[in-house]
């Protein structure tokens, strides 16, 4: 595997000793309370997947104080509900009650772990260089921006910025929405901390959390989608639309935890997102496995809720990783997970452990390309896996950009009004839903499976280089399957912000 950033890490303990964010909801008629089990092991969250509906939430909500446990939230829409319980015995109580579709543990032994690359601030000397050289009709840091014109997005602001009518939702670590490259554009109103697994209106909750590790990802990421063109640093994609905070990751170290994703995907359906991006995975297990009763249940509350969204209008669009994996292979092995506790080696078969939410059916997964136009080292790809391709960056030993801009990484903004580079396919992603939000701006009628559509058929093929040997040392390093129109680099090929909007 080529060396390059992982994957954004999110890393946290449980959420040990925490009150529950709602009571007990009553008991069924006539019935009485069992006295719960001694809790003499560690605190953890569980997903109990259910019948929709109040009475069946209702139902769950007894049977989880028998088992001894407390609600945190229930999402009756999907019939999911997030339980906290010290029990170790808890979800298999459950399960033997037969009442439930699935039950399961969302995480395991608190640890913390790696996290990615550090990103590499904008020198002083540079801006000032790149604002010289910027056309008056452009904001003064765009020149640095190869990844804006290498998907004609500074050609698609001459036909339109992007409608306000657009709300894309940033799933993240939280936006900074003071920076004035984001101010204009965010909308306070939508966004929301989905932390707990249930959702925290507080105004400012969903900004990042200073000390956490990776706080500024989600910052960055908003940029790459929407930075207004106002005459001040950077440009999104589609700087005349809106986008919201969805912080979905634990504040101490920035896990992306299951019950705080299903409830960021519910509330960006419930608040009319067109376009949310995902540029992360679900902790603690990079896959998660269906022979693993609790893995199993992650992934029917995510897959739910991600339906949820679809069915309420919000395209879904997702990195694809970074660990340079073929995830289209019959095996692929993991030394990663669980990354909340001692990490295990273990292989995995990517057809049936799914990499959450890109690996979700409906979901648009997005690889990486570098500064000339190949597929970034680190990005993971895979025939009928990769949907579209996008600017992710790569090391400019491999992939140097062209003059003035003299980073191979993706420029944005950064919380307290920087900017900075980073590389990933976490960069990837906010380019893609930037040109969806393009598209729904012009389509405005258009659904989720309509939006993919449009993605697909804008996008400029690539074919598969051959060989494939990013480092020049004469051995390939990655085998790319399938036709320029559609294989397993690139999809259906490297999303086109200006066809977007005229075609």
């Amino acid at each position: 595997m080529r060396p390059g950033p992982t994957r954004y890490r999110r890393t946290a303990p449980a959420l040990l000793g925490l009150a529950t964010a709602a009571a007990l909801t009553a008991l069924p008629a006539g019935a009485r309370a069992a006295e719960p089990p001694p809790a003499d092991g560690p605190v953890l969250s569980y997903v109990v997947n259910t019948h929709t509906g109040p009475a069946a939430t209702r139902l769950a909500a007894w049977e989880i104080a028998r088992a001894g446990g407390t609600v945190v939230h229930s999402y009756q829409q999907i019939g999911v509900v997030v339980a906290h319980s010290g029990n170790p015995a808890f979800a298999a109580t459950l399960r033997a009650t037969h009442l439930f579709g699935s039950v399961g543990a969302t995480r395991t032994a608190p640890l913390a772990a790696a996290l990615e690359t550090d990103p590499v601030a904008l020198g002083a000397a540079e801006a000032v260089r790149a604002a010289d050289t910027a056309p008056a009709a452009d904001d003064p840091l765009q020149p640095l921006q190869w990844d804006i014109r290498a998907i004609g997005a500074d050609r698609a602001y001459t036909v339109t910025p992007g409608s306000r009518r657009v709300l894309v939702g940033v799933v993240d670590t939280g936006i900074d929405d003071t920076h004035p490259d984001l101010a204009p554009n965010f909308d306070a109103a939508d966004s929301v901390d989905c932390v707990s697994g249930a959702p925290d209106t507080t105004p400012g909750a969903w900004r990042p959390t200073a000390a956490a590790p990776g706080s500024y990802h989600g910052t960055h990421v908003a940029g790459t989608i929407a930075a207004a063109r106002n005459g001040i640093g950077v440009t999104g994609v589609a700087p005349g639309v809106r986008v919201a905070a969805v912080k979905v990751a634990e504040p101490k170290q920035s896990l992306f935890y299951p019950e705080s994703v299903v409830c960021g995907f519910v509330w960006a359906a419930e608040h009319h997102m067109d376009v949310t991006n995902n540029s992360y995975y679900i902790d603690p297990w990079y896959f998660n496995c269906l022979n693993d009763p609790d893995q199993r249940a992650v992934v029917e509350a995510v897959r739910r809720a991600a339906d949820y969204a679809a069915r309420r209008g919000t395209l879904t669009v997702a990195a694809a990783g970074n660990e340079g994996w073929d995830l289209a292979g019959s095996s692929i092995t993991d030394t990663t997970s669980p990354d909340d506790a001692t990490t295990t080696t273990r292989t995995v078969d990517p057809r049936a452990c799914l990499d959450l939410p890109a690996g979700l059916p409906g979901v648009v997964t997005v690889s990486a390309t570098g500064a000339r136009g190949l597929k970034s080292s680190y990005s993971n790809y895979g025939r009928d896996v990769i949907d579209v391709a996008a600017p992710g960056g790569d090391s400019t030993a491999y992939q140097p950009p062209t003059a003035p801009a003299t980073s191979g990484g993706i420029l944005s903004t950064m919380p307290g009004g920087g900017y900075a580079y980073l590389n990933g396919t976490s960069m990837a992603s906010p380019h893609v839903a930037g040109v969806a939000a393009l598209l729904k701006s012009v389509h405005p009628y258009a659904s989720p499976r309509e939006l993919t559509r449009l993605l697909e058929h804008q996008a400029d093929p690539l074919a598969c280089p051959d060989p494939y040997d990013i480092d020049g040392n004469g051995t390939p390093d990655a085998v790319c399957q399938g036709p320029a129109s559609h294989n397993g680099f690139y999809g259906h090929g490297l999303v086109d912000a200006y066809r977007a909007v005229t075609r």
